[in-house]
C-alpha cells in the first residue's frame, strides 16, 4: 500500500494479482489507493459523489482501460457504470476533491478547486499508476456558482480529444469511460448530464502551488512540493536544489507539450494556470480546437474575447504560466535569480522541439542554415490562402521532387497558387540539398502528419447522434482517431474539409 504521502509503494496490488482467476472484476474489487488523500486535510475535501437517476453506459476507451488493467466489457457492467457515474463508490476508493487557486485569463482569481471533479484514487497498470477522477459527479465545496455537473456534449468532446491526443503522441490526460443520465442540466440550452472518468498519474496543477503561496502558507507549499518530487520526480531528489530542479523540469515539459500543440495545430482554448499540469500533460479539455483554415490569430474559445489564448499566443502564455509557477515556488527555491535560471530552459526547449517537429513534418532529415526562413515563408503562404492545416501537411508528403506538374492536389488548397509555387521551389531545393528520396520522405512524413484529427464538426456529429440515443458514432470516431496517421480508405470522409454548416459552430468555456 502507499507509504505515506512522500511516496507510493511501487509493488502495491494491481488488478492482475488481485482478482480471482476466472471471476469477473467487480467495482468493489478495484484495488484503489490514494496517495493524495494522505496529504494533510487542508489539501482537499473528502466527500461522496452525488448520484444521478438511471445511469447508462455511453463509451469506453479500450486503450485507456488497458492502462489500468480493465477492458470495455468490464466497464459495461452495471456495477461499473454505477461506480463511474458516482452512484456507488467502490469499497477501496477514497473520494475527494482538491483545492487549488489560479490565474484565469491573466487575472488572479483566488481559490478555485475541483468544482465538478472527484478523485476516486489510483490503480496500478502495466506502465505505472493512474489516478481516476470523475468529472461531472456533483457539487463540491469548490463549485462556486456551478452545479457540479458535466453534460453529454462536453464529456464526449473531452473523451474523444484526450484519446486523440494520445494517439498523436502528445502528452495528455486520458479518458477511460463516459456514462450518462436523463438528468437535465441547464447550460446555454437544457442538456442531459454525463460523467467522464479521466486518468492521469496526477492531477496536481500549477494552481495547486499558487494556492499556498498566495495564502502565505510555506509549510503547505513544501509539503506539496515534497509530495510531487517523491511520487513523480524522484530522480530530482538528489539535486543540490530539488525545488529548482523541479521548476526547471516542469518548465521543460510544458515547453515541449506546447511545441507539440503548435506542430499539430491544436488550440487548448483556456490556458489558465489552474489548467496547467505539473506533469506537463494536456489537461482540462473544454473549448479546444484543431486549426483548419490557417490563421495564427485564430481564437477557438468564443468566451476569449481578447484573444489571450489564440494559437499564436500559446507559446508565450505557456511561458507566462511557468513564471507564475516560479513565483509560487520562490519560497522553496530561495532566490529570484535561481527561479529565473530555472525558467530559462523554456525558450530553448520550445524552439528546439518545434524545429525538430517541423523538420519531421517537412520530411527533412538534417538541420541546415535557412530552415527557419523556410518554415516562416511556409506559414506566411499558408496564412494568405487560409489553407487547411492538417490537409496541407498530409498532402505535402505527396509532392514529387522532380515533377512540379504533379502538384495539382496541393496547389488546389491555395488561393494564391503562385505563392505556393515559389515556396515549393525553395522547398525542392532544400530537399535536393540532402539528397531526399521521394518514397522514403513520403513514408516519413505520413508517419508524423496525421490524416485525421478531431475536427469540431466530427465531434458535433457524434454528439448529436448521442443526444438522440445513438452512441455508435462516438465509437466509430474514436476508432478512426486512434490511428490518425493511417490511410483508412474506408473512413476517408473523416479527413474531409468541414461542411458549410460547421462554420456556425462555436465552443466556449461551457464546452
Amino acid at each position: 500500500m502507499a507509504t505515506g504521502f512522500f511516496g507510493i509503494d511501487p509493488h502495491f496490488t494491481t488488478l492482475n494479482n488481485y482478482s480471482t482467476i476466472g471471476a469477473a472484476i467487480q467495482a468493489d474489487d478495484l484495488p484503489f489507493v490514494n496517495s493524495f488523500a494522505q496529504l494533510p486535510p487542508e489539501f482537499y475535501t473528502r466527500l461522496q459523489p452525488t448520484p444521478m437517476p438511471a445511469p447508462y453506459f455511453v463509451a469506453a476507451s479500450s486503450r485507456a482501460a488497458a492502462l489500468v488493467g480493465l477492458d470495455e466489457t468490464t466497464l459495461r457492467q452495471p456495477d461499473m457504470v454505477a461506480a463511474f457515474t458516482g452512484n456507488a463508490v467502490p469499497a477501496n476508493a477514497t473520494p475527494l476533491s482538491a483545492v487549488y487557486s489560479g490565474h484565469q485569463f491573466g487575472v488572479w482569481a483566488g481559490q478555485l478547486g475541483d468544482g465538478r471533479a472527484i478523485l476516486l484514487g489510483a490503480l496500478a497498470g502495466p506502465d505505472g499508476v493512474m489516478e481516476l477522477q470523475l468529472k461531472g459527479a456533483g457539487l463540491t465545496p469548490y463549485s462556486r456558482m456551478g452545479d457540479g455537473r458535466a453534460v453529454l456534449r462536453s464529456s464526449i468532446r473531452e473523451y474523444l480529444c484526450s484519446e486523440a491526443m494520445a494517439a498523436l503522441g502528445i502528452p495528455t490526460t486520458r479518458a477511460l469511460t463516459i456514462t450518462g443520465s436523463p438528468q437535465r442540466v441547464a447550460r446555454e440550452t437544457i442538456e442531459t448530464a454525463s460523467v467522464v472518468t479521466r486518468m492521469a498519474p496526477s492531477f496536481v496543477r500549477f494552481g495547486s502551488f499558487e494556492h499556498w503561496y498566495h495564502r502565505d502558507r510555506p509549510e503547505q507549499l513544501k509539503v506539496l512540493a515534497d509530495y510531487v518530487l517523491a511520487n513523480f520526480y524522484p530522480e530530482l531528489l538528489n539535486e543540490a536544489n530539488p525545488y529548482k530542479a523541479l521548476l526547471a523540469e516542469v518548465t521543460r515539459r510544458t515547453a515541449r507539450m506546447i511545441a507539440h500543440w503548435q506542430a499539430v495545430g491544436f488550440m487548448h482554448g483556456v490556458m489558465n494556470t489552474d489548467n496547467m499540469s505539473i506533469l506537463g500533460l494536456t489537461l482540462d479539455y473544454g473549448p479546444f480546437g484543431f486549426m483548419e483554415a490557417f490563421d495564427p490569430g485564430h481564437i477557438c474559445n468564443h468566451t476569449d474575447q481578447q484573444g489571450r489564448y489564440s494559437y499564436a499566443n500559446q507559446p508565450q502564455v505557456g511561458h507566462w504560466n511557468c513564471y507564475a509557477l516560479g513565483q509560487a515556488m520562490l519560497p522553496l527555491i530561495g532566490e529570484v535569480d535561481e527561479v529565473e535560471d530555472a525558467l530559462e530552459v523554456y525558450r530553448p526547449e520550445f524552439s528546439a522541439t518545434l524545429e525538430r517537429l517541423l523538420r519531421a513534418k517537412l520530411g527533412l532529415r538534417t538541420s541546415q542554415p535557412g530552415d527557419q526562413d523556410l518554415f516562416d515563408a511556409m506559414f506566411a503562404v499558408m496564412q494568405r490562402s487560409h489553407v487547411d492545416f492538417t490537409l496541407f501537411f498530409r498532402t505535402l508528403g505527396e509532392l514529387k521532387q522532380d515533377d512540379p506538374s504533379g502538384d495539382t492536389v496541393i496547389r488546389d488548397l491555395f488561393i494564391d497558387r503562385a505563392a505556393f509555387d515559389a515556396w515549393a521551389t525553395t522547398y525542392r531545393t532544400r530537399l535536393a540539398a540532402e539528397n531526399s528520396v521521394d518514397a522514403a520522405r513520403r513514408a516519413a512524413m505520413h508517419a508524423v502528419n496525421p490524416k485525421y484529427v478531431l475536427r469540431n464538426y466530427l465531434a458535433q456529429v457524434a454528439i448529436e447522434k448521442a443526444q438522440a440515443g445513438d452512441f455508435s458514432e462516438v465509437g466509430t470516431l474514436l476508432a478512426v482517431l486512434e490511428h490518425p496517421f493511417d490511410e483508412q480508405p474506408e473512413h476517408a470522409s473523416y479527413a474531409a474539409l468541414p461542411p458549410d454548416w460547421a462554420s456556425h459552430l462555436e465552443v466556449s468555456c461551457s464546452s
